[in-house]
């Protein structure tokens, strides 16, 4: 990847579907999780639409899926497929694994290989939809290994667009991803970079003090418009949070183009702004 062709690392890029058309989530999910974010472009790009998408608007992607086959039942995307596309796109494409936690020694093993045999720098989690806490020490193993490997982890934090405004919610439970669970993550393995995925509402302020305690523990802002973030969090990510703070999207429930449009009315300074949307990634990805 030639960084001097990029202007902008997008750290957070959902892959929805695969070459066969199978979907990372049913259809009652996928289509509440549209609702929610009045998504009105494809919902499903292939891995080598986002690599067109990035590549005309000179930007790399971070890519990934999510595998919660045990809590929600159904199949997890491939991300042996995901790698392997990446690595046909690596001028714009980065690429993270997912597991399932739940699994238990199963999931440590298949992160190994991902990371060994497939080339994967990070891992994506999502705790609500995946159904644990992070801070369970029956994790642990798989942290341990992730330190080890030198992997990044991306958690989701905070509400969560999959399975709003259905009955129960689906019967996915917000309270997994309250960030300060992860901060016991943070703290017990002090070499694993985490990245604390979106604004964690309602847990906006935790990020921020996490973020700020914990030398290996990054925030994206990705899955908000910026023009709704919390003014707190708009002032972190411009001053003191400059250097942990990454652009993030959400694609393709909200594109890079619209998240930079409304990120440009923050007032954001420019060196902020440069860290923010290329620098920092690039940084903890290891491309400089």
């Amino acid at each position: 990847m030639n960084l001097d062709e990029i202007v902008a690392i997008d750290v957070h890029t959902h892959v929805e579907a695969d070459g066969q058309g199978h979907h990372s989530l049913d259809d009652e999910l996928m289509e509440a999780s549209a609702a929610y974010f009045k998504a009105d472009q494809l919902r499903t790009p292939t891995l080598e639409q986002i690599a067109d998408h990035y590549r005309e608007r000179r930007m790399a992607a971070v890519v990934f899926t999510v595998d919660a086959s045990t809590e929600t039942g159904h199949p997890a995307l491939s991300s042996e497929e995901i790698a392997r596309g990446a690595a046909e796109h690596n001028d714009v494409l980065i690429p993270f694994g997912s597991v399932d936690p739940r699994r238990g020694p199963a999931a440590v093993k298949r992160a190994r290989m991902l990371v060994e045999e497939h080339g994967v720098l990070g891992f994506k989690l999502h705790p609500s939809l995946q159904g644990f806490a992070p801070n369970d020490p029956a994790y642990g193993p798989l942290f341990e290994t992730l330190q080890e490997l030198g992997s990044i982890v991306l958690f989701h934090t905070g509400q969560t667009g999959i399975g709003a405004g259905l009955p129960g919610g689906r019967g996915i439970k917000l309270r997994y991803s309250d960030p300060m669970l992860i901060d016991d993550v943070a703290a017990d393995f002090p070499d694993l970079n985490i990245i604390l995925a979106h604004p964690s509402t309602p847990w906006a302020d935790s990020s921020i003090s996490i973020a700020t305690h914990k030398a290996n523990v990054f925030v994206d802002l990705s899955g908000w418009m910026p023009k709704y973030f919390p003014p707190q969090l708009v002032r972190a990510a411009g001053t003191f949070l400059r250097h942990k703070a990454l652009f993030g999207s959400d694609f393709p429930l909200i594109t890079p183009e619209r998240w930079l449009s409304s990120f440009g009315e923050l007032g954001v300074q420019e060196e902020a702004r440069r860290l923010i949307l290329r620098d920092n990634a690039a940084r903890l990805l290891g491309l400089f």
